[in-house]
């Protein structure tokens, strides 16, 4: 089965980051995930995860226990103005469940980036 239609949002990615998926026995995705994944992110405040998706750059999937970089649209973006820089380390979620950790590679939304 191939990769489900992916549109690209109407907007520019809001960060371009390198995201680790878990081994599938691990808690990772089974599967390859793609372009298009809207997944949970916890981005360190407290008891709120927020929904993004990815678009992957080198290949249209993740696979399972591999790396990938991706460009991630928040779809809120409101809820992180001012707060994210390269570096910042992010989980990526399916609900609880941790299968992914992120890091800001570049932000491309300069309303989201912290000042020095």
């Amino acid at each position: 089965m191939g990769a489900p239609p992916f549109r690209r949002p109407l907007r520019p990615p809001d960060f371009e980051a390198r995201i680790a998926y878990l081994p599938g026995g691990a808690g990772g995705p089974t599967k390859p995930v793609y372009s298009g994944l809207r997944a949970a992110h916890d981005f360190g405040v407290a008891g709120t995860l927020y929904d993004a998706m990815h678009e992957y750059l080198d290949n249209d999937s993740a696979q399972p226990g591999a790396e990938a970089r991706a460009y991630v649209y928040l779809l809120a973006p409101e809820f992180q103005k001012g707060r994210l820089y390269p570096g910042f380390r992010f989980t990526v979620q399916d609900g609880p469940k941790i299968v992914g950790h992120g890091e800001i590679v570049a932000v491309l939304n300069p309303e989201l980036a912290r000042d020095s």
